[in-house]
């Protein structure tokens, strides 16, 4: 795959035009190409309003689904070879066997959630028995289980590019809680970022996905990364 600098608005990639920031080769400081265009007000509403949409028919989707979802992203990662770790060793600096390494933790922590998506006991589904002849008052059956919470956004580390960024942990364990995700890319792996978002992206398609079930913004200051811990339909936030 080709990194362009766009974001990923849901399904549409697009060009910021909020600023800028580019990559640094982490070794010369050289200015790594493309530039990445910056989120503006409007592509946070757009990101917040289509994750909002996706919340509901996303996490009613079977169980199956879901755990599938996981897997394909994981397989797209993969699939990207050696494109992803050449990118990233200019943009962190970091070994190649730690790089290679982080891809295969990335991965299992997809895999792992799958697992678990698959089992449903974090549903934690309890059901109490009506007792139709309980005196004073019959009782109706009482009925448990959790739910996703709402849209999360998740911040990408800058010491972790591929396990704690687009697809690490906050992430899976987000889309596996059925929870639809905006990242804000971190400015020191803009490269990685699109590379691994673009992966998750075809993964929805593939899977046939809500459109707002996952977003990628870049941000030239800090103006949307504070917009969207305090947009409300934000429902939390993974660091």
């Amino acid at each position: 795959m080709t990194v362009t600098g766009q974001m990923l608005i849901g399904q549409q990639a697009t060009l910021g035009t909020h600023g800028h920031i580019h990559g640094l080769n982490a070794a010369t400081g050289q200015v790594l190409q493309p530039a990445f265009g910056g989120a503006a007000p409007a592509d946070l509403e757009r990101a917040c309003a289509l994750a909002q949409a996706a919340f509901e028919p996303y996490r009613l989707l079977p169980l199956e689904q879901r755990a599938a979802f996981l897997e394909s992203i994981a397989s797209q990662i993969l699939e990207l070879g050696d494109e992803l770790i050449e990118r990233c060793l200019l943009e962190t600096g970091l070994p190649r066997a730690r790089l290679e390494g982080e891809r295969g933790r990335t991965v299992g922590q997809l895999r792992l959630f799958a697992a678990v998506v698959r089992k449903g006991g974090f549903l934690g589904v309890r059901i109490d028995p009506a007792q139709p002849g309980r005196q004073p008052l019959p009782r109706v059956d009482l009925r448990l289980r959790q739910i996703g919470l709402g849209p999360v956004a998740v911040f990408g580390a800058s010491n972790f590019p591929l396990a704690f960024s687009v697809a690490g942990g906050d992430t899976a364990s987000a889309l596996a809680a059925g929870c639809p995700v905006i990242v804000k890319a971190h400015s020191a792996h803009p490269g990685t970022s699109e590379l691994v978002a673009q992966a998750i992206a075809r993964a929805a398609r593939q899977q046939g996905m809500p459109e707002g079930v996952f977003s990628l913004l870049f941000d030239s200051g800090r103006d949307i990364g504070q917009g969207l811990v305090a947009d409300s339909r934000i429902k939390a936030v993974g660091f």
